[in-house]
């Protein structure tokens, strides 16, 4: 049994949540109030709603952790679950989630996670007629 599997079996032990399919239909989901807390879409990782204001007030408690992935102005983070300490991380927040979200009035509707969200598409700009072109290196950040 993978970890992703043993965090599963253990929210499915959690009274205040229910599992099922998420919205956007790939994997596995928990939710509680009306919130999608968290959806598993592979073996290796699990998003989680924890909302912004819990992200923000987190955030540098979160970037300790290599399991954790963070985008900024998202209200969901992925979580890498490799290990037996990741399930445990996993499990916390998951407690976090669901005190945030039961402070959260009035209640909304979980905004999509990143897999509902469609992948935004670069724009490139067009040069203007009989302007140079130039041509300009970016580097990007590792992983992205």
């Amino acid at each position: 049994m993978n970890a992703a599997h043993r965090a599963m079996a253990l929210l499915e032990s959690w009274p205040n949540l229910v599992s099922g399919p998420p919205k956007c239909t790939v994997g596995h989901a928990f939710a509680s109030s009306g919130h999608e807390i968290v959806h598993f879409h592979s073996d290796d990782s699990a998003d989680l709603y924890l909302t912004r204001t819990a992200i923000e007030r987190l955030l540098p408690q979160l970037l300790h952790s290599s399991a954790i992935r963070v985008r900024p102005g998202a209200a969901w983070i992925t979580v890498l679950l490799d290990c037996d300490a990741d399930v445990q991380l996993l499990l916390g927040l998951v407690s976090v989630a669901l005190k945030e979200h039961g402070a959260v009035r009035p209640r909304r509707p979980s905004p999509p996670c990143d897999w509902e969200r469609p992948a935004a598409r670069p724009t490139i700009p067009r040069p203007r007629p009989g302007a140079a072109r130039r041509v300009v290196d970016r580097l990007m950040p590792h992983g992205h």
